[in-house]
């Protein structure tokens, strides 16, 4: 049930478990929902390039028809509100040039090389060649032209070695995860409830949901307030010990 007082990370870590079954008699208020997603645009992103969008689902008829596309889990039939966390690794150049254009406004605009501090060229070189460098393909021909070159240079000192088409998906997917924990963890703190929902037809959801072809889903989130029996018993982890490694 939703509290008034929010809890702390160490709280919300622990209240968190994926809940199957919401209870129909307790809505949650959209706009607190839509507080944890803005919160989970604070997510850590690599390279700070933001390649996400989220969709906040509220109207019941859509939430009727995602279910199927859900599979019909009942953590989607019974949700109250949905989260789509989507990857926009085709929006890199734009993002790009956001980063560039922040630089503006940190730094000034049009600072001749000359002028510009350590910190701005560093800045301005890497939104300007390292990222196009990385993300810049060709039906993945240049991406395994990339591989090669990385390959050598690798012998003879390390380098960043996810160059690929491939890997820069993955790489996109990771961060957009990393909001999905996040929102997670903050709708948490307000006493909300989610469960992550990786089994559905992706491309069903992008046609209802009328995304770009070149975007993925990369989770989808329930949202509502828990039934008892919507845990689906105790908390298990693999003992602390066997995945701990101290170096």
């Amino acid at each position: 049930m939703n509290s008034n007082k929010e809890k702390t990370v160490s709280e919300a870590v622990n209240y968190r478990r994926s809940v199957r079954v919401y209870d129909a008699e307790m809505p949650i208020d959209s706009t607190i929902v839509k507080k944890c997603l803005e919160q989970a645009s604070l997510a850590p992103t690599s390279s700070n390039m933001q390649l996400w969008e989220f969709y906040h689902i509220t109207n019941k008829e859509t939430i009727k028809k995602m279910a199927p596309l859900c599979f019909n889990q009942n953590a989607a039939k019974t949700a109250q509100q949905l989260a789509v966390f989507v990857v926009r690794k085709d929006l890199w150049r734009k993002r790009a040039k956001a980063n560039l254009a922040f630089m503006d406004k940190v730094f000034g605009k049009n600072n001749p090389k000359s002028k510009q501090r350590s910190r701005e060229k560093v800045a301005r070189n890497y939104y300007g060649k390292v990222i196009p460098f990385a993300y810049f393909d060709f039906f993945g021909i240049i991406g395994w032209l990339k591989y090669l070159m990385i390959l050598i240079t690798g012998l003879f000192r390390p380098i960043y070695r996810e160059v690929r088409n491939s890997d820069m998906r993955i790489v996109a997917h990771k961060t957009c995860g990393l909001a999905a924990q996040t929102f997670m963890l903050s709708m948490a703190a307000e006493g909300y409830d989610t469960c992550p929902m990786e089994g559905s037809d992706t491309w069903r959801v992008k046609r209802l949901l009328n995304l770009p072809f070149n975007s993925e889903v990369n989770m989808v989130v329930s949202c509502g307030i828990r039934k008892p029996e919507g845990v689906y018993g105790e908390r298990f982890r693999i003992p602390f010990e066997e995945v701990y490694r101290e170096v």
